[in-house]
């Protein structure tokens, strides 16, 4: 009974090891991709970067961060004098008996003072 225990305990182990290898990965690039964000918004409140220039740059970003993203799904918007910088993005986790989808949704807003 003792063996049979241990033995369920070490699957249990390796089944959340192997699921923190598949989910992680994609939680710390969004993580990533918010700085990025964040950066952009708070550099490009006081630059004249187009909007277009904006969205390809996070775009690139997002690329480095094996981000399923494209500019086209990158908001930009000017409201005066703040900068508001918003996307919404889906990646696919494929575990064994329960694939799902994890939704990503990195915003900023920066005003100049």
């Amino acid at each position: 009974m003792n063996r049979l225990k241990s033995l369920f305990g070490i699957l249990v182990l390796i089944a959340v090891g192997y699921s923190g290898w598949k989910v992680l990965p994609p939680v710390f690039s969004n993580y990533r991709f918010e700085d990025a964000c964040e950066s952009e918004a708070l550099i490009n409140s006081y630059s004249t970067k187009s909007d277009n220039e904006i969205r390809n740059t996070l775009a690139a970003k997002a690329r480095d961060y094996d981000i399923p993203l494209s500019a086209d799904q990158i908001n930009v918007t000017r409201n005066g004098s703040e900068l508001a910088i918003w996307a919404d993005y889906t990646v696919h986790i494929d575990l064994p008996l329960v694939p799902f989808d994890l939704n990503f949704h990195p915003a900023t807003k920066n005003k100049r003072i």
